[in-house]
């Protein structure tokens, strides 16, 4: 199948399948006479498998490490769980930090509850440069 449906079947641009070619992802394609690629089920299994890692936010050198697992069937999988279990980790601080952030925002709307005028407004007094201090500093050492 030539990149256009490829592309289509994949899910995945012609930019990125290129990329993938690129970055050694994806096998280089062979060519027709015209000089167009020709891709076989191989890549296009490969691009899914490429997608599923990249909605778990690996980075393209995981993905390769991972590949290249493959070719290696009876290598032991501790590099893979090593690899998924540092991405629990980043996963649970991302979402630590977040909830610090909505718990932030959320006391700080708290600071105007009402239509006001702008110069009497909760949330942008608080967050002017007056104090030394910022929100969130505060708000946690009043905890």
């Amino acid at each position: 199948m030539k990149i256009g449906e490829l592309a289509k079947r994949s899910g995945c641009s012609i930019q990125t399948i290129r990329y993938y070619e690129k970055e050694g992802l994806i096998a280089v394609p062979a060519r027709t006479d015209g000089n167009f690629r020709l891709y076989d089920t191989a890549a296009l299994e490969k691009l899914s498998f490429i997608k599923n890692c990249r909605a778990l936010d690996l980075t393209l050198s995981e993905i390769k490490h991972l590949i290249a697992l493959q070719h290696s069937p009876g290598t032991p999988c501790e590099a893979v769980n090593d690899m998924i279990d540092a991405h629990l980790h980043i996963v649970e601080t991302r979402i630590a930090d977040l909830q610090n952030l909505q718990s932030d925002l959320k006391r700080l709307r708290h600071k105007c509850g009402h239509a006001r005028s702008i110069d009497q407004c909760g949330i942008l007094n608080e967050l002017s440069p007056k104090s030394q201090r910022t929100f969130a500093d505060k708000e946690r050492g009043s905890r």
